[in-house]
């Protein structure tokens, strides 16, 4: 790669993932505004995140492949963000317990210059055990589920909730590695060196 590529999030996970592959980037904040618009898809609202962030630094730097990302997770169509409170946090946690909930990861990938662009989602379906208030109670005075999209972080002490997953362990992480290796791979923005 000839520069490294820039990549439109603060999550120290995703920036994780792609560097664990050999994909390093830059790291440049999208000014666009997180905000779920009244009956949206859950796939339509990543969609247009992931874009909408990609499209706004790509605008910045139109020599340069910028990947962006939006991940949310989803119960009963209710998109639950990341936590702010412990009261939140233990009401999302509620919600999981016992049962399965759906991971949305939406990204794009974007070269201004070359009029280059592309999205796509994935989705991952993850089984909570039952969860006891106990245990609830005592994973959010761990603090994890805050900045956590539904309260809990499967790469940390959440790990022990996650009964079953069906589909990318990444995707759930934050970013779904595999899918964006090949778009990257595909478009020409990587060129491994096997």
């Amino acid at each position: 790669m000839e520069r490294k590529l820039i990549l439109a999030s603060a999550s120290p996970r995703r920036k994780a993932l792609l560097e664990k592959v050999g994909i390093e980037v830059d790291i440049v904040l999208s000014e666009v505004e997180e905000t779920v618009r009244r009956g949206e898809d859950p796939k339509k609202h990543v969609l247009r995140m992931a874009r909408e962030k990609t499209e706004d630094v790509a605008s910045r730097f139109p020599d340069r492949w910028v990947i962006g990302a939006d991940t949310i997770v989803v119960v009963d169509r209710e998109i639950l963000r990341k936590p702010e409170t412990a009261r939140e946090a233990r009401h999302m946690l509620s919600l999981l317990s016992g049962r399965d909930h759906l991971v949305f990861t939406g990204y794009a990938i974007a070269m201004r210059k070359r009029a280059v662009f592309m999205n796509d989602v994935v989705e991952t379906r993850v089984r909570v055990k039952c969860l006891s208030t106990g245990e609830i109670d005592w994973y959010v005075r761990t603090e994890e589920p805050f900045g956590k999209a539904g309260a809990y972080a499967i790469q940390g002490v959440g790990c022990f909730m996650v009964e079953q997953i069906e589909g990318s362990y990444t995707n759930v992480v934050g970013l779904p590695v595999c899918q964006i290796w090949e778009s990257l791979r595909t478009l020409g923005a990587i060129a491994p060196r096997y």
